[in-house]
């Protein structure tokens, strides 16, 4: 199979669909990569790393979409990527979709099969290729967090694990999940005061069996989210409806009733986020006040450290990628029931329920996809 690699283009995106290790276990299989030049300078790899295991170097984007047929990349195909789609490509990558009704028409316009990572399903359950990125976010929201509460950011002036004497910052986290569970860990070991939201009662069993006391759990409902609102230092928002837009959690009304300086982290932003007053945001320009609350709500927060994401991301695609060009995508796809729930555009149409549901579409599963 024809595999093509274009460079990210999304503002700093750093990240690589594919690195050279990766690209080698292809290339020794009889398939041919093609990347686009610089394509992993973000992260460190040069054209001549990807050359040495056997990749074919492209001057630019249209030469990758014109010369191969499944198209692989980190984050969702920008206006200028999606017009460059035919109807014999796929694209396997982030997509997000239920948040972006304007890429969904673009890639329902150029009859591609989109392929997407984070509605893909695994064996126990679970999202696969969307943890690695989670992980990642759920890291990194405690430390962007720290910092917005800097009072130079204009936040509050709170050191989050305080001092002696001092009692330290209160850190919500609504979402029990990979994200939730990496924030609280991140959160912990900088000796804050954790309280984390659920509405899985066995989740928060598991979570206080896990941490004991050092971590609080609550059951969430909206009250208690609007009382923990008005105690909060910082709130990271870490809820996901697998396919779906977030729910909004924190509304316009609970955000005015937080201190000054108090600072949200919106890590579900790329299925719209889970804040009322959340719209999304870049690396260039990564927070807006509302009501005196510092708001972070960067779509692609991963890309700010690149290389480890795109380890962490390569090591979980690469064995779906092998089977989507051993196999053939729709073979590959009628064989795993899970992998089939990646299935979001095909022939010109929303293929995945929640998607199109949330986006007001119509909903058709493809002829060829008998799982």
């Amino acid at each position: 199979m024809h595999i093509g690699i274009p460079k990210e283009i999304k503002t700093h995106e750093y990240r690589v669909s594919l690195t050279p290790d990766a690209a080698a276990d292809l290339t020794e299989n009889g398939h041919q990569v093609m990347v686009q030049t610089n394509a992993g300078d973000g992260v460190g790899f040069t054209d001549a790393d990807y050359q040495a295991v056997g990749c074919t170097i492209a001057p630019d984007a249209k030469a990758v979409f014109d010369g191969t047929e499944l198209i692989v990349k980190v984050k969702e195909p920008q206006q200028v990527e999606y017009e460059m789609l035919r109807a014999d490509h796929t694209l396997f990558t982030y997509l997000h979709l239920a948040a972006d009704k304007k890429q969904a028409e673009g890639l329902r316009k150029s009859g591609c099969t989109a392929i997407a990572y984070e509605t893909i399903v695994g064996k126990n359950g679970g999202l696969p290729l969307l943890q690695p990125m989670s992980e990642v976010a759920g890291r990194m929201s405690v430390h962007v967090g720290a910092n917005c509460l800097e009072r130079s950011k204009g936040g509050r002036g709170v050191l989050l694990g305080g001092v002696p004497g001092v009692a330290p910052a209160k850190v919500v986290i609504l979402g029990g999940g990979v994200s939730g569970t990496h924030a609280a860990q991140m959160a912990m070991g900088l000796r804050a005061d954790v309280t984390i939201f659920d509405i899985s009662d066995e989740r928060l069993n598991e979570l206080d069996m896990i941490y004991g006391g050092r971590l609080k759990t609550e059951y969430s409902t909206k009250r208690a989210v609007a009382n923990a609102c008005m105690q909060a230092d910082l709130i990271i928002g870490a809820v996901l409806v697998p396919g779906a837009a977030a729910p909004k959690l924190v509304t316009r009304d609970m955000v005015r009733t937080m201190k000054p300086g108090a600072v949200l982290v919106d890590i579900a932003i790329d299925q719209g986020g889970c804040f009322e007053t959340s719209h999304a945001t870049t690396h260039d320009d990564p927070t807006f006040e509302v009501d005196g609350i510092i708001h972070y709500c960067v779509a692609n927060m991963p890309g700010a450290v690149a290389r480890t994401s795109t380890f962490a991301l390569v090591k979980s695609t690469l064995p779906y990628l092998r089977r989507l060009v051993d196999q053939g995508v729709q073979q590959a796809l009628n064989a795993d029931p899970g992998f089939a729930l990646g299935l979001n555009v095909a022939n010109g149409e929303i293929t995945h329920a929640a998607v199109a549901r949330d986006l007001e579409l119509p909903f058709q599963k493809p002829d060829w996809l008998q799982t």
